[in-house]
């Protein structure tokens, strides 16, 4: 199983470089990121144990979550996260997710890389499904989704809780036999 990918001029390898602490500590500083993490990331300690989870849940195999870095080698900024999580190995699927920091938006950096997880999920895991969900009051990420070749299925009635509100999500899924998607 290859542990990094490259594409479009991005790596995606595993969290636990040197400067990742730093990254996640940063990126997770921006108010709508609090809601990508099960607990705060809001001190150097939190990133840390953020970084050190993401390599735990690697070995166990049941959540393979990579740092999204500009150019090659793997060294570069640290842009976002995506992760192959809940693989179910009976059933072949999994679910991804992603966070992209505020200065890479706009580039494309999440549609490359859920395009690219998707394909090493397929390829190198040996999922069938792979599914993902963005509430519907987030066009970005429908967008996204879309474009990384994830065909919208349904929505999932107040599935989500934030800050006391519920809100919907818009299911999208891919399957190891759709078409590859068009570039964006």
């Amino acid at each position: 199983m290859r542990e990094s990918v490259e594409v479009s001029g991005l790596v995606l390898r595993p969290w636990g470089a040197e400067g990742d602490v730093g990254a996640v500590l940063e990126a997770f500083a921006e108010p709508l990121m609090r809601w990508q993490a099960p607990q705060p990331v809001d001190s150097v300690e939190d990133a840390r144990q953020w970084v050190r989870a993401r390599g735990a849940q690697w070995e166990e195999g049941g959540a393979f979550s990579f740092a999204v870095v500009d150019g090659r080698g793997g060294d570069g900024a640290v842009l976002g996260n995506v992760t192959v999580s809940a693989v179910d190995r009976r059933h072949s699927t999994g679910w991804v997710s992603y966070w992209i920091t505020r200065a890479a938006r706009g580039r494309g950096v999440a549609i490359h890389s859920c395009r690219a997880a998707a394909r090493w999920a397929f390829d190198d895991l040996g999922l069938f499904r792979l599914e993902l969900g963005h509430r519907v009051n987030n066009p970005a990420s429908c967008r996204v989704a879309t474009a990384a070749g994830f065909a919208a299925e349904g929505i999932q009635r107040q599935k989500l809780l934030y800050d006391g509100v519920r809100y919907d999500v818009e299911s999208h899924a891919r399957l190891a036999t759709d078409p590859e998607p068009t570039a964006p």
